[in-house]
């Protein structure tokens, strides 16, 4: 699976030299427990580093440069230990251009009621200094998350690892690398958009390459390498041979794998993490690319058909988000409108992100009526049931939306021996028709990226990092 590289979250304390050295360094031991047991835990996604007792403005704003400037630290986590006079806090928080998180926490979890005193009031001053801290990152309009109720309950350290996954893919945007293999679909709308904007709002770079680019790498594939890589597929996936003749099979199998590893040759060359093709710009290819994609979908890498960029990005920030864990992207394409029972269909014509199969997938070779090549080798599955998301970016015009939908995907009840690709299946929500009612209205795409791994409130808190209007269905 395509990596990146370990990532910490810095733990900033705020109190003030008003307490005395001997109260700071209670605080300050507090905090250090804290970020220990909260590591132990085994609940947090990345590490928690303790890295300072903050007590004044110069020392907050010396932080904050340091986090911006240290690549190993995605974001910050502040508690409020005690009284913190926020307007320390100004001009190293303006300055922060990483993912903040406020703690809004207390180191004990009940108040002492026989032995309370004004000696343990003033050193717990959490709901003193979290209304301070919290008025100025709405002053400075700071799009941070917040976080409310005791740190040592699992539901309270699962918010955090969920924001930390969110606050990993802001991180990552600005790296994030798309190749376009052709053009966009000739006469359709939604996959369009500014290329120049998403990079300024979002940090991704998109990039133009003629297919006859990736063709001269496939051609330098060896018959050793396809040898190998058809072996790999033998040990991991079922071969339906069906109608076709053996040797007619694995030529077209052994295609998808010369297309597959010059696909991750070149993407790999090119620093590149996403892509797209388009079947209308297929010269010099004997198969639109179909189990070659969804190899590369496995390990990670975004995808999207017909040149949509904006979606192909978008599912490679949604998988490094979810761990690639069952997230990809995904087509509506047919209803089921029985009553009672109305559903959707996605699929695509061969490229089903296998991080979405319920069971083995197995490789078939069938033709595909579009594109006017060989008939393509593709991975079928059925996808998984669960509780899950589908968002898609649209651009206005004058600005991006961000469309998620929630939703509730289902196992298929019914066998589909003749249809030759994998299929998804899904309930919106809040119903069906209202759920797709309000997508259309929003002018929600066909493309989308769909997740059983995130939730709606982690896209909903990138999309605040990134200030992105979002359409939220549910």
């Amino acid at each position: 699976m395509l990596k990146i590289k370990q990532k910490e979250f810095w733990f900033i304390v705020g109190s003030q030299s008003l307490y005395g050295e001997e109260a700071l360094k209670e605080v300050e031991n507090h905090a250090m427990e804290m970020a220990e047991k909260l590591n132990q835990s085994g609940n947090l996604a990345y590490p928690i580093q303790f890295k300072s007792l903050a007590t004044s403005a110069d020392e907050i704003t010396a932080i904050m440069k340091e986090i911006n400037y240290q690549d190993k630290v995605a974001g910050v986590i502040t508690w409020m230990h005690t009284f913190s006079p926020a307007k320390m806090w100004i001009t190293g928080t303006k300055l922060l251009q990483k993912p903040l998180l406020h703690l809004v926490t207390q180191y004990n979890q009940e108040v002492p009621w026989s032995t309370i005193d004004m000696d343990f009031m003033n050193l717990n001053q959490s709901a003193h200094g979290d209304r301070e801290y919290g008025f100025i990152n709405a002053r400075l309009k700071k799009n941070n998350k917040t976080v409310v109720g005791y740190w040592k309950n699992e539901d309270i350290q699962q918010e955090i690892s969920d924001w930390m996954n969110v606050a990993i893919g802001f991180c990552y945007s600005s790296q994030l690398k798309v190749a376009r293999f052709g053009d966009n679909m000739r006469h359709v709308a939604v996959t369009e958009g500014d290329k120049v904007e998403a990079q300024i709002q979002f940090g991704w770079t998109v990039d133009y390459y003629g297919i006859g680019d990736l063709v001269a790498v496939m051609n330098g594939v060896t018959e050793d390498e396809i040898n190998r890589t058809y072996q790999e597929y033998q040990t991991l996936y079922d071969f339906e041979i069906g109608n076709n003749d053996p040797n007619y099979f694995e030529e077209h199998v052994k295609e998808q794998a010369k297309i597959e590893i010059g696909l991750r040759r070149f993407l790999e060359n090119g620093g590149y993490t996403a892509f797209t093709t388009n079947f209308e710009d297929l010269h010099g290819m004997k198969q639109l690319p179909g189990l070659a994609v969804q190899r590369l979908n496995a390990e990670g890498y975004g995808f999207a058909g017909e040149g949509d960029w904006k979606t192909a990005a978008l599912d490679r920030l949604m998988k490094v988000m979810a761990n690639n864990e069952q997230t990809g992207f995904m087509e509506d394409y047919t209803y089921d409108l029985t009553t009672g029972a109305e559903r959707i269909i996605g699929s695509h014509m061969l490229e089903v992100d296998p991080t979405l199969a319920a069971n083995k997938p197995k490789i078939v070779v069938h033709p595909l009526g579009i594109g006017n090549k060989e008939d393509p080798a593709r991975l079928i599955f059925d996808g998984a049931a669960g509780e899950g998301i589908v968002v898609s970016m649209l651009d206005l015009g004058t600005h991006y939306r961000l469309l998620v939908n929630a939703i509730s995907t289902v196992t298929s009840e019914n066998e589909t021996p003749h249809l030759p690709v994998a299929k998804v299946i899904w309930e919106p929500k809040p119903n069906f028709k209202d759920g797709i009612k309000s997508w259309i209205q929003a002018g929600g795409g066909h493309h989308t990226v769909l997740s059983l791994s995130l939730s709606v409130n982690q896209i909903a808190d990138w999309s605040k990092m990134v200030e992105l209007e979002t359409v939220i269905i549910q």
